[in-house]
């Protein structure tokens, strides 16, 4: 599911964080479930934005991590809204990494997750807020 389109150029940034050592594994990298919940909280930035109500996380459909992030990079997640269904939406993240030495970018990692507009009740109703 994941495309050839470039988040970073395309997309929006939607969270920037600094990698910090307490979510590193035995080998000192950074676990990859830390990175997969900032790309998730940055995807459900964009639904958010884009359904104007609560959403909620329905489905990952592809992940691939390209490269280690360490401690110090600064992680920068881009989103881009693909598909907007009648209760769903599909967005593309990619997670870029400006390492601790040095002014270099590189993509580390790059998703689909899928999201739910919800009502109050948890509910799904239309992604469209016009469609409500």
């Amino acid at each position: 599911m994941i495309t050839d389109m470039n988040c970073k150029d395309d997309g929006q940034l939607v969270i920037q964080t600094l990698a910090m050592p307490m979510y590193t594994n035995a080998n000192g990298d950074i676990f990859g479930g830390w990175l997969v919940s900032q790309m998730d909280l940055g995807a459900g930035i964009l639904a958010k934005q884009h359904s104007h109500s609560r959403t909620a996380t329905v489905a990952i459909d592809a992940m691939k991590f390209e490269k280690p992030v360490w401690v110090g990079d600064i992680v920068s997640c881009y989103a881009l809204l693909t598909k907007v269904g009648n209760t769903s939406m599909t967005i593309n993240v990619e997670a870029w990494v400006q390492r601790a030495i040095g002014d270099q970018q590189e993509l580390v990692t790059k998703g689909t997750f899928t999201f739910v507009a919800i009502d109050d009740h948890g509910k799904p109703h239309a992604a469209d807020p016009t469609k409500r």
